[in-house]
């Protein structure tokens, strides 16, 4: 489905003009995984519409961050979480980690000693080019999100953070709506978990290179990759209309062990795998951003982290790919 360009109108809608209640985001289908102590909540305004995703871990998880592109919006980044808040809604959509923030310190009866602490990152998509509201996610929401939290299954299509997401948009006029997907898998004791938030100047290319979400040429009923584009409008008159505020973001989830050394270049190559499925990617108009959490679980036997990173990046390719059911 081609996405219509929002007016970016004077007097937008905002959560103050509203009385916004927070609705589930439950997505066209869910992804299963197993991965003990992992969480997944989302909640939405069908007002805006926009909606975040809440991943959450009680017992907390080391962290690598891995943050690239010219916009990124994001706010801690701290090298151990109990939770990651990804939201649409751009800056605005911040205040989501915040509520989700509030709601943990509620939950552990508002103890403020230091080990008591959770720690919290946010993480926003640019939204508001499909839509011509400024309803972004706000506190409210991001609790709504975690109180929904169940532990095991992922949701996946136009949910959570990807509910207004959108892709190819080398010419804005050919976007195409994407949203949020996840997939996971086992390799003997261990387990990956991928799920991301596909809102790309990119096009979605599937393993035998087809581009299969955005860039949609309505004249001629195809897809194709924006480098044709590109190409034969370089040196020309008129020039292609790249929408910009864009961000993909992903949260990969192991219970492999790995040292800190290890998890950030972890994160740093499955991160970089993807741009086998997103093209172009990490451009000057994305504020791409994943992070890499390991429960610590189970040993890595067998193969080195380069290994897992090999395969955690197939997983990331299938992820970003369930993004378009």
């Amino acid at each position: 489905m081609t996405v219509a360009p929002s007016k970016y109108a004077p007097g937008a809608l905002t959560n103050d003009d509203l009385d916004l209640v927070p609705q589930p985001s439950p997505g066209s289908a869910v992804v299963p995984f197993d991965i003990p102590g992992v969480h997944v909540g989302t909640a939405e305004y069908a007002e805006g519409p926009t909606g975040c995703t809440v991943i959450y871990l009680p017992e907390g998880a080391r962290t690598a961050v891995d943050a690239r592109g010219g916009a990124v919006g994001i706010s801690g980044g701290y090298n151990f979480h109990h939770a990651i808040v990804l939201a649409g809604g751009s800056v605005y959509g911040l205040e989501a980690a915040a509520g989700v923030s509030t709601e943990l310190l509620h939950r552990a009866e508002n103890r403020t000693h230091w080990a008591a602490l959770a720690h919290v990152s946010g993480s926003v998509i640019y939204d508001f080019s499909v839509r011509d509201t400024a309803i972004a996610p706000d506190t409210a929401l991001g609790r709504a999100a975690l109180r929904n939290a169940v532990e095991g299954e992922f949701p996946v299509g136009r949910c959570g953070a990807g509910r207004s997401a959108s892709v190819g948009k080398v010419d804005f006029t050919r976007a195409e709506f994407a949203g949020q997907g996840a997939a996971f898998a086992s390799y003997g004791a261990v387990k990956v978990l991928v799920a991301t938030v596909v809102n790309a100047v990119g096009v979605i290319v599937d393993r035998s290179g087809n581009v299969v979400r955005g860039n949609y040429h309505a004249d001629t009923g195809e897809r194709r990759m924006p480098a044709f584009d590109y190409e034969s409008a370089c040196g020309g008159t008129e020039t292609t209309r790249t929408a910009s505020g864009n961000t993909t973001l992903t949260v990969v989830i192991t219970n492999a062990r790995l040292t800190d050394v290890a998890l950030r270049q972890f994160a740093t190559q499955v991160h970089s795998s993807m741009h086998r499925a997103i093209h172009p990617f990490h451009t000057e108009l994305d504020g791409d951003t994943l992070y890499a959490l390991t429960t610590d679980a189970v040993d890595l036997e067998g193969i080195p982290a380069t290994g897992l990173g090999a395969l955690a990046s197939e997983v990331a390719w299938d992820a970003v790919l369930a993004s378009t059911r």
